[in-house]
């Protein structure tokens, strides 16, 4: 199974280190790239203001992404840097920087191909983690900056592990998979001689170009617009919160993280037979178990939630890496003796009704909506977040534990509460990012313990 944590929680062992980043000539004429037609994405424009409004705080408020492996014995390091260029190459997100204008637009710059030059430096035997750490995280910038991805490796006697980390502005969870495969396939065929090419990945730029072009059709009227408005009218004029008090609300506090086993293969294959028996997926059995934890908690008689979606629409965006991402809503009644027989049906139906806004994002939506809408959020919202991933659908993932895997986030804020539940070939686990505050950590501990609650009475058949 794949570890998941803060990188704090990265314990690499002592080794020779090695990371590849942009020289300083790279940089140089990267800073000079033009202007480019093509916006950021809804997501990647949201996140870089907030960056932006938060430039001042005392640490890295934006995320940071760190993807870790293991590799039998010791990198060829020539071969190595020139998987790195081919890699970055391939994938047009990392030849865009991003700054904003006097006019306050976010403006997109491109790179050209002949900049991208990532080249090795040895840093000798590193003999503590956290040096390593500290290393990677001063090593790669924030996301004004064109080259905020580093890579790294770290030889030890008979293995290497190595890192790829990279800013959350040109990141999901599936291009960190992704990143993985093409670099390791890249690699392999400069160490091998050959081997099959890769297909070409669909440009990332694209994706921005078109998804800008569907939001740009939308109107008060649009029927996802006025879906969105209604589940949002319906809880106050506001978005989704975390059930339970987190401390501190109003402000950021820096990231806090825990991660808990859900199910062994047996017992996650019970819960899905059990979702299917009832008409659902294992999808909705997770935001069934999650309103039944709540109504626990605070006796609430309507679940309200946001997950995040992957909007690759074609086979090449599927190989290409790139915040492709949005989040739609996840939104039912629960009564006060519904059964999780019926509640999954419920979470079922809200779940699908939920992906039919995958290509409306409410940042579009806040948009187009007038003040006096009856509309509290405003620019730079948070929610919380409850997202599944099934990732026995990636190829390789037989190899996880041998490679022992690890996807690490840096302290950044956090102001609410970020739930994945990940289900690898062996285990299904529940992973959570709150405010580091000591009302934060009780909550969340309660919620927890609700949830698995939940999830070992329908795996045991309690109806």
């Amino acid at each position: 199974m794949v570890s998941f944590g803060l990188i704090d929680e990265w314990d690499p062992a002592p080794g020779r280190l090695v990371s590849w980043s942009a020289s300083p000539d790279s940089v140089a004429r990267a800073a000079s790239a033009p202007v480019h037609p093509a916006p950021p994405s809804h997501q990647q424009e949201s996140y870089l203001r907030l960056a932006h409004r938060n430039a001042t705080a005392d640490f890295r408020y934006s995320g940071l992404c760190v993807v870790t492996a293991q590799v039998p014995g010791a990198l060829d390091l020539d071969a190595m840097t020139r998987a790195v260029n081919a890699f970055l190459l391939r994938h047009d997100t990392f030849r865009t920087w991003f700054d904003i204008g006097e006019d306050g637009a976010v403006r997109t710059h491109l790179v050209d191909l002949d900049v991208i030059d990532f080249v090795p430096t040895g840093y000798g035997e590193i003999d503590n983690a956290e040096a390593i750490r500290e290393h990677v995280q001063k090593q790669t910038p924030g996301p004004f900056q064109w080259d905020c991805f580093t890579f790294g490796a770290i030889e030890h006697e008979e293995t290497t592990t190595v890192y790829i980390a990279v800013d959350h502005l040109h990141t999901d969870g599936v291009a960190q998979y992704l990143s993985c495969v093409d670099l390791a396939q890249l690699y392999a065929a400069q160490v091998w001689d050959g081997g099959a090419e890769l297909p070409a990945p669909a440009s990332y730029l694209d994706y921005c170009v078109r998804e800008r072009a569907q939001s740009a059709l939308l109107t008060p009227a649009s029927p996802g617009v006025r879906k969105w408005l209604e589940l949002v009218h319906g809880n106050e004029g506001e978005l989704p919160s975390f059930p339970l008090e987190l401390g501190g609300r109003g402000g950021y506090h820096r990231s806090a993280h825990v991660t808990v086993p859900l199910f062994d293969e047996e017992g996650a294959a019970r819960f899905e037979q059990v979702c299917r028996d009832n008409g659902a997926e294992f999808t909705g059995g997770i935001f069934a178990a999650a309103a039944l934890a709540e109504r626990e908690l605070v006796d609430a008689d309507y679940y309200f939630t946001m997950t995040p979606i992957s909007t690759r629409g074609t086979l090449a965006e599927l190989g290409s890496v790139g915040w492709y991402a949005t989040l739609i809503p996840v939104a039912f009644p629960i009564g006060a003796n519904t059964s999780f027989a019926r509640a999954v049906v419920a979470a079922q139906r809200a779940y699908e009704s939920g992906l039919r806004l995958t290509t409306v994002s409410f940042h579009r939506v806040l948009e187009l909506v007038p003040d006096d809408a009856g509309i509290s959020v405003r620019s730079g919202w948070s929610n919380p977040m409850l997202s599944y991933v099934d990732a026995r659908e990636f190829a390789g993932s037989e190899f996880f534990d041998v490679a022992r895997g690890g996807v690490y986030a840096n302290r950044a804020a956090a102001e609410e509460v970020l739930m994945w539940i990940n289900r690898f070939p062996t285990a299904t686990s529940l992973s959570v990012i709150y405010p580091d505050t000591p009302v934060a950590h009780d909550s969340v501990d309660r919620y927890v313990n609700a949830l698995r609650s939940v999830f070992l009475e329908v795996v045991n058949g309690a109806p």
